[in-house]
Protein backbone atom coordinates (compact mmCIF):
# COMPACT_ATOMS: atom_id res chain seq x y z
CA UNK A 1 0.00 0.00 0.00
CA UNK A 2 1.49 3.20 -0.97
CA UNK A 3 -0.79 5.34 1.60
CA UNK A 4 -4.13 5.55 2.90
CA UNK A 5 -4.78 8.85 0.62
CA UNK A 6 -4.48 7.29 -2.79
CA UNK A 7 -6.54 4.17 -1.21
CA UNK A 8 -9.10 6.37 -0.33
CA UNK A 9 -8.99 7.94 -4.19
CA UNK A 10 -9.41 4.48 -5.70
CA UNK A 11 -12.01 3.41 -3.43
CA UNK A 12 -14.08 6.66 -4.67
CA UNK A 13 -13.02 6.30 -8.39
CA UNK A 14 -14.30 2.58 -8.89
CA UNK A 15 -17.54 3.55 -7.15
CA UNK A 16 -17.97 6.52 -8.88
CA UNK A 17 -17.25 4.80 -12.41
CA UNK A 18 -19.44 1.93 -11.71
CA UNK A 19 -22.45 4.35 -10.37
CA UNK A 20 -22.49 6.10 -13.49
CA UNK A 21 -22.58 3.06 -15.62
CA UNK A 22 -25.42 2.44 -13.77
CA UNK A 23 -27.48 6.11 -13.76
CA UNK A 24 -26.38 5.91 -17.54
CA UNK A 25 -27.80 2.44 -18.37
CA UNK A 26 -31.38 3.01 -16.19
CA UNK A 27 -31.62 6.36 -17.94
CA UNK A 28 -30.74 5.63 -21.56
CA UNK A 29 -30.55 1.28 -22.12
CA UNK A 30 -33.83 0.86 -23.37
CA UNK A 31 -35.26 -2.47 -21.43
CA UNK A 32 -33.25 -1.87 -17.84
CA UNK A 33 -35.39 -1.02 -15.32
CA UNK A 34 -34.16 1.81 -13.67
CA UNK A 35 -35.42 1.82 -10.01
CA UNK A 36 -32.70 -1.72 -9.89
CA UNK A 37 -30.17 0.69 -11.06
CA UNK A 38 -30.68 3.67 -8.91
CA UNK A 39 -30.87 0.38 -5.94
CA UNK A 40 -27.32 -0.64 -6.98
CA UNK A 41 -26.22 3.34 -6.82
CA UNK A 42 -27.49 3.57 -3.13
CA UNK A 43 -25.71 0.15 -2.90
CA UNK A 44 -22.41 1.30 -3.98
CA UNK A 45 -22.91 4.21 -1.88
CA UNK A 46 -23.12 2.69 1.28
CA UNK A 47 -20.15 0.64 0.39
CA UNK A 48 -17.94 3.24 -0.70
CA UNK A 49 -19.02 5.53 2.86
CA UNK A 50 -17.97 1.78 4.80
CA UNK A 51 -15.00 1.14 2.97
CA UNK A 52 -13.64 4.57 3.50
CA UNK A 53 -14.66 4.15 7.47
CA UNK A 54 -12.59 1.61 7.76
CA UNK A 55 -9.45 2.24 5.97
CA UNK A 56 -7.61 4.02 9.14
CA UNK A 57 -7.43 1.49 11.91
CA UNK A 58 -4.59 1.19 14.68
CA UNK A 59 -1.80 -1.60 15.52
CA UNK A 60 -3.03 -2.03 19.26
CA UNK A 61 0.83 -2.65 20.35
CA UNK A 62 3.94 -0.88 21.63
CA UNK A 63 7.18 -1.42 20.87
CA UNK A 64 7.42 -1.92 24.59
CA UNK A 65 5.12 -5.24 24.43
CA UNK A 66 8.32 -7.06 21.78
CA UNK A 67 11.38 -7.65 22.58
CA UNK A 68 13.74 -5.48 20.19
CA UNK A 69 12.46 -2.91 18.05
CA UNK A 70 13.09 -4.86 14.58
CA UNK A 71 10.52 -7.90 16.18
CA UNK A 72 7.85 -4.75 16.56
CA UNK A 73 8.13 -3.38 13.03
CA UNK A 74 7.53 -6.86 11.75
CA UNK A 75 4.65 -7.50 14.02
CA UNK A 76 3.48 -4.28 12.96
CA UNK A 77 4.09 -4.49 9.06
CA UNK A 78 2.73 -8.24 9.04
CA UNK A 79 -0.58 -6.73 11.02
CA UNK A 80 -1.20 -3.72 8.48
CA UNK A 81 -0.70 -6.44 5.15
CA UNK A 82 -3.22 -8.59 6.59
CA UNK A 83 -5.97 -5.67 7.67
CA UNK A 84 -5.42 -4.13 4.07
CA UNK A 85 -5.54 -7.46 2.74
CA UNK A 86 -8.83 -8.15 4.11
CA UNK A 87 -9.89 -4.77 3.79
CA UNK A 88 -8.96 -5.17 -0.35
CA UNK A 89 -11.02 -8.56 -0.56
CA UNK A 90 -14.01 -7.43 1.04
CA UNK A 91 -14.13 -4.73 -1.10
CA UNK A 92 -13.18 -6.70 -4.83
CA UNK A 93 -15.58 -9.20 -3.58
CA UNK A 94 -18.38 -6.57 -3.16
CA UNK A 95 -17.84 -4.59 -5.84
CA UNK A 96 -18.14 -8.17 -8.38
CA UNK A 97 -21.62 -8.87 -6.55
CA UNK A 98 -22.54 -5.60 -7.85
CA UNK A 99 -20.96 -5.72 -11.50
CA UNK A 100 -23.09 -9.05 -11.70
CA UNK A 101 -26.27 -7.86 -10.64
CA UNK A 102 -25.56 -4.75 -13.20
CA UNK A 103 -25.49 -7.33 -16.14
CA UNK A 104 -28.05 -9.42 -15.48
CA UNK A 105 -30.12 -6.25 -14.90
CA UNK A 106 -29.14 -5.99 -18.88
CA UNK A 107 -31.57 -6.98 -21.60
CA UNK A 108 -30.24 -9.91 -23.62
CA UNK A 109 -30.58 -7.87 -26.63
CA UNK A 110 -27.87 -5.46 -25.42
CA UNK A 111 -25.43 -8.46 -23.83
CA UNK A 112 -25.35 -9.79 -27.54
CA UNK A 113 -24.23 -6.51 -28.95
CA UNK A 114 -21.57 -5.59 -25.89
CA UNK A 115 -20.26 -9.46 -27.05
CA UNK A 116 -20.22 -8.46 -30.85
CA UNK A 117 -18.59 -5.19 -29.84
CA UNK A 118 -15.72 -6.31 -27.67
CA UNK A 119 -14.98 -8.80 -30.72
CA UNK A 120 -14.58 -5.93 -32.86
Amino acid sequence: MANKRNLKKQVKYVCGDIATDCLIAGNYVKGVDPKTMQALVGELASLQDKTLKNISFAFDKTPRDFETRQAYNKARAAYFHKAYTSLREKFNTRILEVVKEMNAALPEEVKEANKAEAAK
